[in-house]
């Protein structure tokens, strides 16, 4: 039954992908209005997957690879339909939902990583889900930057089509650009935290230098820098948006560095 309700999800998310981008070129309320239902439904068949899979395994699934990435494309979704549709901001859905899709397009197609956590690792789940939100709220970040950076290019170019009439003003995609970074930069780093303290418990040292660490820690340094550099230099909101975008591609490669690995070894991060 989980396994159908993934692939229907997936489907509902393909189905919601489409209608949006078609949304993008045509004038259409209707179009929009069928495709945020057919990205709820996914999401309540989403929402129903994971509440049996923790039914069926008691526990949070989101210590293998396929399953973080079940739980990412959740989170991802459930900002859209918060943040989206609280603000009117459908066309959120047009960027926000194609990631999702992929995220869990990328957890079909990994091994499967069966096993029960021993019980010395069961407070690994802290640490990944921290970073799970926190890489949410970097993606939101990065949605924002890339939207940024069409509207500005169509406003500077001067083509009014629909696409221009759809993006959100520049001042409100700047805004979202950086309380998603100030919703992220937090998580990630009680995440690092919660990570090495994981490690000191069950490996007795709290860092050791793995790859998987070091990128983590420049990744936390990236976003550092990017969010000091708005809040006390005053950058600007298109270079902001042009390092967003740089340091979500870091996030994911880290993301995936950590959770390819077996359930033991994410403890010792």
């Amino acid at each position: 039954m989980t396994e159908t309700l993934s692939f229907l999800t997936m489907g509902l998310y393909f189905g919601g992908t489409l209608l949006f981008l078609a949304f993008l070129l045509h004038r259409s309320e209707v179009l929009v209005r069928v495709a945020v239902f057919v990205a709820a439904a996914g999401f309540f068949a989403h929402t129903a997957a994971l509440g049996m899979a923790i039914v069926s395994t008691g526990q949070v699934p989101i210590m293998t690879f396929r399953e973080a990435m079940s739980f990412f494309a959740w989170g991802l979704v459930l900002v859209f339909l918060v943040v989206g549709l609280k603000r009117g901001l459908q066309v959120l859905g047009a960027f926000i939902l194609p990631l999702a899709f992929l995220s869990l397009v990328s957890a079909t197609l990994a091994p499967v990583e069966a096993g029960t956590i021993a019980p010395v690792f069961q407070t690994v789940w802290v640490h990944v889900t921290l970073s799970i939100l926190g890489t949410i709220g970097f993606a939101v970040a990065f949605v924002a930057g890339l939207m940024y950076l069409m509207q500005e290019r169509l406003l500077k170019s001067k083509q009014f089509n629909v696409l221009n009439f759809k993006l959100p003003p520049l001042d409100f995609l700047d805004t979202l650009n950086q309380r998603s970074i100030l919703f992220g930069f937090p998580l990630l780093t009680l995440g690092i935290l919660t990570g090495a303290v994981s490690a000191q418990l069950t490996i007795g040292s709290y860092l050791s230098w793995n790859p998987e660490q070091v990128w983590a820690l420049i990744t936390w340094v990236f976003y550092f820098v990017v969010l000091m550099g708005r809040v006390t230099v005053g950058w600007r909101a298109k270079r902001a948006a042009y390092l967003t975008i740089v340091g979500f591609a870091g996030v994911i490669l880290t993301f995936i560095g950590i959770l390819m690995k077996s359930p033991q070894a994410i403890a010792h991060l």
